[in-house]
């Protein structure tokens, strides 16, 4: 059996669940780890799994088991979804506050990411229900609502510095996306279009919509021109919507995703913030 670490982070981990995580592993060896804002670990060679997965649920841990040769110089390209992953909000569902719908658009959004209903046609529907808005509320949501997620920034830097492309890939919109990438300095982006007449949005999007297998073909357009060698794609979502990047790419990532999500994922990160994915790719 090929050998595999596992690595445990969390915003603090009791003493207890870690001795008790080294101990039924029987890990080689157990060093810090520093490369994010939470506390975390790496146990050497593990000689089993078992168990892992309902330790660290119980104490609260995320928890990757990775193969030795999982290092950050390998990762060519790191693709993340908007809206629940590199931004805190949904933002069409803030938008829809700004008509005082956001608990109607709110409850399809949800069930569009769980995948129950087809994202086009939610999408479309809830597009269609902020017809009239002023444009100058999406700067308000801009300005007044949208915080990047926890470490998102510093995950983005540290991918960027081993020389990684970064693609923001959205069925949300480009009033956002856009603005994201000059602030964030990513490499492209791919999302939706309002259409805007006199200053306010008429309730369409313009041109084809990004849903899941949209965003999974930009994924890997992108994927073919910058591979090389040994390298590493990877893709982080939280919604139904994101599954078919992240099944194209070598390594998904769940950020505090849907159960769906969740369960397809190679890692999760349910308790700690973007950057802790740099403890994962040493």
């Amino acid at each position: 059996m090929e050998p595999v670490d596992l690595v445990v982070q969390a915003p603090e981990i009791p003493a207890s669940a870690l001795a008790s995580l080294v101990a039924m592993t029987a890990a080689e060896r157990t060093m810090p780890l520093r490369n994010a804002s939470v506390e975390a670990y790496l146990l050497q060679r593990i000689a089993t799994r078992a168990d892992v997965e309902p330790l660290c649920a119980g104490a609260g841990i995320d928890y990757a088991f990775v193969a030795p040769d999982l290092v950050r110089r390998r990762v060519r390209l790191v693709a993340l979804d908007m809206d629940s992953t590199l931004i805190t909000i949904e933002c069409i569902d803030e938008i829809a506050d700004m008509l005082g719908i956001k608990e109607q658009v709110a409850a399809v959004t949800a069930a569009a990411m769980r995948g129950e209903i087809d994202f086009r046609q939610s999408l479309t529907q809830r597009v269609a229900l902020l017809a009239g808005l002023p444009v100058t509320a999406l700067q308000r949501v801009y300005d007044e609502r949208l915080r990047l997620s926890p470490g998102a920034a510093e995950m983005l830097a540290g991918f960027a510095a081993v020389g990684a492309k970064t693609l923001l890939v959205s069925g949300g919109f480009t009033f956002f996306t856009s603005r994201l990438k000059a602030r964030l300095d990513l490499d492209e982006t791919a999302s939706n279009t309002l259409e805007i007449i006199d200053g306010r949005l008429t309730g369409r999007v313009l041109g084809d919509i990004v849903d899941a297998n949209e965003k999974a073909a930009r994924f890997l357009a992108l994927r073919k021109r910058v591979w090389e060698g040994d390298a590493i794609a990877v893709a982080i979502g939280d919604g139904a919507n994101d599954l078919p990047m992240m099944h194209a790419a070598d390594v998904s990532v769940a950020y505090r995703a849907k159960p769906v999500v969740r369960a397809k994922a190679t890692f999760a990160l349910d308790h700690c913030g973007l950057d802790a994915l740099l403890n994962v790719f040493r």
